[in-house]
């Protein structure tokens, strides 16, 4: 079986919702069986098919593999996560996703190397509604499942400048804040992520309030994405690109090297762990 998004504009949420409806009828089970076979709650299975949540992609990879669907439902989520960022996000995830080189600067934490619980605390300040617990998830789940781009084959070559503020600004809990460090140490340890500290020592720099991504597909073709002041901007425009590739460049002189940079975080953890 496979399935598309429609010409109608069909959701990808509610493509996958629908694809896990047929899948359990196929396979002639009820919502209390497949819970019971699975370990999923009853009401939780229930909203993903309706297509009110959206689920870790490691839910996704169970059922899969319960319904030895190959990676249908994966691929079919990696499309609905998309629901869960603003519009003008998304072609920005979708070109990140298949990018072949990444070059990205940012003031904070990377989403694209945050814990689930660091996640969840930065998402959580915005939060005020009622349902504003569930919306929290949702974006979780969605920034956590962009992480497989760093392993997916072929593995695409990234390179983080991450400004020394970052690293000043710990989460409210220690444990937190301790697995946060030592999920960066160990990402910088990958053979295809650099991480550089661009430290205080610097200066003011023309990137301080907002974030920088550059991206190169197979065929040699490159976007930059800049956010910022509740704005973002994604351009093709080579004259801009160029631009912003020099201005990284300039970013990068000024960065301690990679190494340098591994024994800064290792410094900050050994700090907050005294």
């Amino acid at each position: 079986m496979t399935e598309q998004v429609d010409a109608e504009g069909e959701s990808g949420r509610a493509v996958l919702g629908r694809t896990l409806r047929y899948l359990r009828e196929k396979a002639g089970k009820s919502l209390g069986q497949l819970a019971e076979d699975t370990g999923y709650d009853k009401s939780y299975l229930s909203r993903l098919e309706s297509g009110e949540r959206l689920s870790k992609v490691t839910v996704m990879e169970d059922l899969d593999v319960y319904y030895e669907a190959g990676e249908l439902l994966v691929s079919h989520w990696r499309v609905a996560r998309l629901d869960a960022f603003m519009d003008p996000y998304k072609r920005f995830m979708a070109l990140e996703s298949t990018a072949r080189v990444m070059w990205k600067f940012t003031p904070a934490v990377p989403g694209l190397v945050q814990t689930e619980d660091f996640a969840r605390e930065v998402l959580s300040g915005a939060q005020t509604t009622p349902d504003g617990a569930e919306l929290v998830e949702e974006l979780v789940a969605a920034r956590a499942g962009r992480q497989y781009l760093l392993r997916q084959k072929p593995e695409p070559d990234v390179r983080i400048v991450v400004d020394e503020s970052a690293f000043r600004r710990p989460a409210s809990r220690a444990k937190t804040w301790s697995d946060q460090l030592i999920h960066l140490e160990t990402v910088a340890m990958w053979p295809n992520v650099t991480i550089q500290v661009l430290p205080f020592s610097a200066g003011v720099h023309h990137h301080m309030t907002g974030s920088l991504t550059l991206l190169w597909q197979k065929d040699g073709s490159a976007v930059a994405y800049k956010e910022g002041n509740e704005c973002s901007e994604l351009t093709e425009d080579p004259d801009d690109i160029l631009r912003y590739r020099l201005s990284y460049d300039r970013l990068r002189d000024l960065a301690l090297s990679p190494s340098d940079s591994l024994t800064f975080i290792r410094g900050v953890l050994e700090d907050h762990r005294s």
